[in-house]
């Protein structure tokens, strides 16, 4: 049985970084074919799933995706239905790797207002965490995107994003409250500014063991989220990569000491799929290392 003590712990102390391997419908192609697999390899989406879980499972069952660095790992909802050796991932990632699981639950954006866009709504939210808790997954992660320095805008979707939360609370889960800032964005600096105040406002709000986590996008201003890490109701605060190459997101990243983090186009970058099982495990290693001194610097 999974001991949800000892998760919240390790995600709360723990000397590593989450992995992320979440890629949905709408990502899933793009990491495909950066791992060399074209699009021509898989002629419907049953297919293109089961290519992406073998890449999923090659990582996870890699000698150096244990917890020695990797503390976390967020899945994506159909991965909760595949196995490596027998096991459920899930409860593959705690059992024989001491990695904390995670599951992506958020089902797209809606369009653009106010510069920001909120979570789609997430049917059958509550039976969909039950069924993840009960095969051992920790925590979600929920991922809605800003991309502009709209005070309106950047009120909602933190609202919308701690809504999401308590009921991942009220399950018993620790949600992952993910208000991704495009780092395209013409007014990166000041969305960063404004969404840091909307989410101490709304964690001022939160009781005794009501705990969250924060993933954000890595900031123009070093330390701008370091009151957020402080907070006594987050666990953890942790980064995404955003589309920063490998060295550009490691070197935010270890200027920013409060926050490990929570990358997934970084962590592959150079794997391929007609790598030998030795160079795959040497590339995923460097990675790894890479993103693990950053996190822990």
């Amino acid at each position: 049985m999974p001991n949800f003590e000892k998760m919240r712990d390790q995600m709360k102390q723990g000397a590593g970084f989450i992995a992320a391997l979440d890629q949905s419908g709408g990502s899933t192609p793009k990491a495909l074919a950066l791992y060399g697999v074209d699009a021509n390899n898989y002629p419907n989406e049953t297919a293109m799933f089961a290519e992406i879980q073998k890449m999923r499972a090659r990582i996870i069952s890699a000698p150096d995706f244990t917890n020695a660095k990797v503390i976390g790992a967020i899945l994506f909802e159909k991965t909760l239905h595949e196995d490596i050796d027998g096991q459920s991932v899930p409860e593959y990632l705690w059992a024989q790797r001491g990695i904390v699981p995670f599951l992506k639950i958020d089902k797209g954006l809606q369009d653009e207002t106010d510069g920001v866009q909120l979570l789609n709504p997430i049917p059958n939210l509550g039976s969909m965490l039950a069924e993840a808790k009960a095969l051992g997954v920790f925590g979600t992660k929920a991922r809605s995107v800003i991309n502009a320095a709209n005070v309106s805008g950047i009120e909602k979707i933190v609202a919308n994003q701690f809504e999401i939360a308590h009921e991942v609370i009220a399950k018993g889960m620790v949600p992952i409250i993910e208000p991704e800032i495009d780092i395209h964005s013409t007014s990166k600096a000041e969305a960063e500014t404004l969404l840091a105040a909307a989410l101490l406002t709304q964690l001022q709000k939160l009781q005794d063991g009501q705990d969250v986590m924060l993933k954000v996008t890595l900031p123009e201003v070093p330390g701008i989220y370091d009151a957020l890490a402080d907070h006594p109701r987050v666990l953890r605060v942790v980064a995404l990569s955003g589309g920063y190459s490998m060295s550009d997101a490691s070197a935010r990243l270890a200027q920013n000491h409060k926050i490990i983090a929570s990358f997934s186009r970084a962590l592959t970058q150079g794997l391929q799929r007609d790598m030998s099982d030795a160079e795959f495990a040497a590339a995923l290693g460097s990675n790894i290392d890479v993103i693990h001194r950053a996190s822990v610097a």
